[in-house]
């Protein structure tokens, strides 16, 4: 049966190469940015990336995901240069797994397996650790078939249906949904307590933080409930939701931090995670939150709106949360470039005024490390909370209508 990999116990820094595809639907740009993600991943579970290989292809092979030229390319840096772990940036097949490993004599992991092992090594909880099995079984259970390489003898001649290696496929395939049937009855029990707790918690506005991540939500958090939650510069810091209560000017409410999103989240864990994101759906308000310092965060935030709208979600009144503002690089363009005016190539200034007049919502753009920002951040929620309180919806307007004009230049 297929084995994830056990990050906890990793002491040194295992090496790795980073492949993926360049379809009709991405540019080189976007699979460039997309492999920059990949690394952060490997780098969040002690994984060194030495090497990339990327191939334009129409669709990813159906056997081994790269032609047959790119997977020789690869085979031999890692054969010489003792690399003991391909990583991919797209989910794989059980077969696509089994071919690779053959071909690349080296272990295999996708991207969904990937994020699975992470989420894994960053469960505290019972009830985390709980979900991330769920989704781990879930993942393993229609791979089966392509993880047994022994079948393929098995079905060599006529009469071995039914043989050996099918039985014990159709064995393991039980204990597998036996397992998921176990699991999900854990986590409804769980479920129904966390029910009942926020049952309890009376009529307090919900607020909750949601966004990418790595973005500083729980930093945020930090800062607003003057809590001590765990906050890292790595990927999925935050797996459990954590609620806290904020008191701003005698306005009492409920403010939840819980899981970052990503591009390409594995179904699984959005499938585990929806108890743990009751959270989000139940909040009045939703805080999300944009590390405007990303070269792609448009993107970033079209992930999120996406999550929120699987999970249903995307009803919300929603408070844009620009942050990292001291981390934004601008260069402005010479007086020879007509490009499309973009992130990077325009001021904050200029950046806030297009998105409200694009978008049309509320927004603030802040540093929560340098905690520039966080006093309008305080003021400008504390009036959507009261707002809330009186049932005015939709939202009126204040919160882009005062914008702090010292707000950029003290960078």
């Amino acid at each position: 049966m297929h084995e994830f990999r056990n990050a906890k116990k990793r002491l040194l820094m295992e090496k790795a190469v980073l492949i993926n595809v360049i379809t009709p639907d991405n540019t080189e740009f976007q699979a460039n940015e997309y492999l920059d993600e990949l690394e952060f991943l490997a780098m969040t579970a002690s994984i060194e990336a030495v090497a990339r290989f990327s191939q334009r292809v129409e669709r990813p092979n159906s056997a081994t995901y790269v032609g047959k030229g790119k997977l020789q390319e690869i085979k031999e840096y890692i054969a010489n240069n003792e690399i003991h772990l391909a990583i991919f940036d797209d989910e794989l097949t059980g077969a696509q797994v089994r071919n690779l490993e053959k071909e690349l004599n080296c272990s295999i992991l996708d991207r969904t397996s990937l994020i699975l092992d992470i989420f894994a090594l960053r469960a505290q909880t019972a009830y985390a650790k709980t979900q991330v099995e769920l989704a781990r079984y879930q993942y393993i259970l229609p791979r089966l078939t392509g993880m047994w390489s022994h079948l393929e003898r098995q079905r060599g001649g006529r009469g071995t249906r039914g043989g050996s290696g099918e039985k014990q496929l159709e064995t393991d395939r039980r204990i597998v949904m036996d397992k998921i049937s176990q699991l999900k009855e854990q986590l409804k029990k769980i479920d129904r307590q966390m029910a009942t707790q926020r049952g309890n918690r009376g009529g307090l506005v919900r607020v909750s933080l949601v966004g990418y991540t790595n973005v500083g939500k729980s930093t945020i958090m930090n800062l607003l409930s003057k809590s001590n939650v765990f906050a890292e510069n790595k990927l999925f810091a935050t797996l459990d939701t954590t609620v806290r209560k904020v008191v701003i000017e005698n306005t009492p409410f409920l403010l939840s931090d819980t899981v970052g999103f990503i591009r390409k989240l594995p179904h699984q864990l959005v499938e585990s995670f929806k108890s743990t994101l009751d959270e989000v759906r139940e909040a009045d308000i939703l805080l999300h939150v944009v590390d405007v310092s990303h070269p792609n965060f448009e993107d970033q935030i079209k992930v999120v709106k996406h999550t929120l709208d699987e999970i249903g979600a995307s009803n919300k009144p929603v408070f844009m949360v620009f942050n990292k503002i001291d981390a934004y690089k601008y260069t402005p363009k010479s007086e020879f470039d007509f490009s499309e005016d973009r992130p990077g190539k325009i001021s904050l200034r200029q950046l806030e005024e297009s998105w409200v007049a694009k978008e049309n919502s509320p927004a603030i753009f802040i540093s929560a490390l340098k905690k520039i920002g966080i006093d309008k951040l305080r003021n400008d929620l504390y009036k959507m909370v009261g707002e809330t309180i009186r049932g005015r919806y939709p939202f009126t307007g204040f919160l882009w209508q005062n914008f702090d004009e010292d707000l950029t230049q003290d960078l």
